[in-house]
Order: structure tokens, then sequence, then C-alpha cells
């Protein structure tokens, strides 16, 4: 049934690719023209997307989105970011609604060769985890016989559930929503006895809960989930800017400029590396139609990677996220920037 649904999903966005094919092959124009980037993001995860008390986004996907806008226009405050279900965000993105997916999404195979969509560069490593509360009492996912788990639609999760109930012969009942929040609630509620979705997402969840003590996110994990940006196919010159930007954030961390020192090292570095990602020499730029300071303006306006990591999930805020995986490949992490020369 999930495969026969992903299909009919794959078939759909297949379908409006060629409306928004004239788009895409556009978007760095269109983006100018309208003065703004429209980027699409989760609907509500804390870490990676979440109003604050004063209805302002905030997040690591909100800092990208904000950091992509400063590369292209020079000003963090030019993007408006639009909220989508997990069931209609590629479908959102094909029809031209949005410019760029920043949205928790998964880079597979067939996301890649069906929707007529690109994903672009790793910038986030996660995997497919279980939250119930404690006083259930279990130690073990395989323990959750008959469970009730709450799942979002049009997520890696639904499938990854199935093929591991399925593996050890378990049987369970499926709780599908729209959007986390949703099921939250009916976890809370007690309509399900576990959440299961992506770990990082899980302790977002767990951190907007009024006692989140009382929940236990298990150990195990059951899938790889590498969250990348997504764009519409047809666009090189667009993809080259997603994935380059992407990078640029990962390489001013591993060079160590940071928004606090990028001004003076840009002014003093005499390393060649540099030197080019903050537009000294101009190449890095002109050859994706961008200006030669793009990257110094992201870093000098939001920091690089581990920065908006640190500042939207990390160990000292509340959703306490270690970096793990999440850490530069220098520090036994696995995010490598490719060379920017």
């Amino acid at each position: 049934m999930l495969g026969r649904a992903f299909l009919a999903a794959a078939a759909l966005a297949g379908a409006i690719f060629t409306a928004g094919a004239a788009q895409a092959q556009q978007t760095l124009d269109a983006i100018r023209a309208r003065g703004q980037l429209v980027c699409g993001i989760n609907t509500g995860i804390a870490g990676f997307a979440l109003p604050d008390s004063r209805g302002v986004w905030q997040g690591l996907d909100v800092d990208l989105c904000r950091g992509l806008a400063v590369a292209i226009l020079n000003d963090a405050s030019k993007v408006r970011f639009v909220p989508l279900p997990s069931s209609s965000r590629f479908t959102a993105l094909g029809s031209g609604e949005v410019d760029v997916l920043f949205r928790t999404s998964t880079q597979t195979m067939l996301r890649d060769t069906t929707l007529g969509l690109r994903h672009v560069v790793t910038y986030f490593y996660d995997g497919h985890g279980f939250m119930a509360r404690k006083s259930m009492g279990v130690a073990k996912v395989s323990e959750l016989r008959d469970a009730t788990i709450c799942l979002i639609q049009g997520t890696t999760n639904e499938q990854v559930t199935a093929d591991y109930f399925r593996t050890i012969n378990t049987p369970f009942k499926p709780l599908v929503f729209q959007r986390t929040d949703q099921a939250m609630e009916a976890l809370q509620a007690g309509r399900c006895d576990a959440f299961g979705t992506d770990a990082s997402q899980l302790a977002g969840a767990r951190a907007t809960l009024p006692d989140p003590k009382e929940w236990l996110i298990f150990p195990e994990r059951f899938s790889k989930e590498p969250y990348g940006a997504y764009v519409r196919r047809g666009d090189d010159n667009w993809l080259d800017i997603v994935r380059w930007y992407t990078y640029a954030l990962i390489e001013a961390e591993e060079q160590g400029v940071t928004q606090a020192n990028v001004e003076e090292m840009r002014k003093t570095s005499t390393n060649p590396n540099t030197r080019r990602l903050l537009g000294v020499t101009p190449e890095l730029g002109e050859s994706v139609r961008l200006d030669r300071s793009w990257a110094f303006n992201v870093i000098k306006a939001l920091g690089n990677y581990g920065e908006m990591y640190n500042r939207t999930m990390g160990p000292d805020t509340q959703v306490g996220l270690p970096r793990g995986p999440n850490e530069i490949w220098t520090k036994g992490g696995l995010l490598y920037a490719l060379p920017l020369r």
C-alpha cells in the first residue's frame, strides 16, 4: 500500500514538473525580480522551524533559508517562509509555489529519480526513532507489540516503521497525521502508544512538552535519514547556487571563519582558500552569477554552519542535541565540504 501511494505521489509530481519547468529555468532571475526568496519549511518543529513567542520563525532550516537570501539579495529579511506538510512539500516545489525546500527532507533514490526534483547536499544526518512515555515501562521498540504508533503522512518514516515491524513479525497499528503537532497532541492524549519519526524531530517535539522528562526517546535507530535541500530539475545554475552555498557554510567552519572574525579574516588571511571563500578574489561568485562577497555576506549575517547549528538546536538550547554525525569531518563527524576552488 505504501509503495502504491508513493508511486501515485510520484506520478502527480511528475505531471506538475512539466508546468514548473519553464519557471525552473530562471529561478535566480525570478528571485531577483521579485526581491524575495520563497522557501519551503516544516509546519513546526523545534530546532528546524518553529515560530517564537513573537511569531518569528526560528531554526536551522529557517537560518539556511535566510542565509540563502543573503547570498542572493544580501538581506536576511528578504525571504518568505511557506510552511508545508510532508504530504504536499514536493508538489509545492514542483509547481513553483516555492523556490527551494529546506524542510527536514530525506534524500532517497526514488525521490531523486521520480519526482522531477533534485536533492542537493546533505546538511543534516539523522535516523528514524521512536518516543513513548517512560511510565509504559518499555525498554526496547521490539516490545511495542500491537501498539498504536503515530506517524506523519508522506514521510519515509511510514515505510521505515512498517518495514521494521514486518521484519520482526510484530503487529502494530499506524495512526497517520498531516503535521507533527497533531501527532504530538494524539500522543499526549493517549491515542498513540508511541511516535515514530526522525530522532532529531523527536527531540524537538519533546522539548516543547510540559514535562519533557516524562518521555523516552529510544536509543535504537532504524534508518539513515540524510536531510538535503530540494530544487526543481532543469535549472543547473540554481542547483549550483544552493549546492555551493551549503558547502560554503561547512567550509567556513572547517577554516575557522566565524561571524565574529569574518571581517578580519577577509582583511588579513593569506590562505588562498579563505581568500576565495570570502570574495577577496572574485571567481567563486562569478561562477554562479552571484556577487563576489556572497559567502562573506552570509557568514557576517548568520555565521558558519556550526554557529547556525549550535544557535538553533545545540546542547545549550531547549532541543539540546550534540553535534554527533553533524560535526565536521575533522572533528569526527560526517560533514565535509567539497573544495571551493
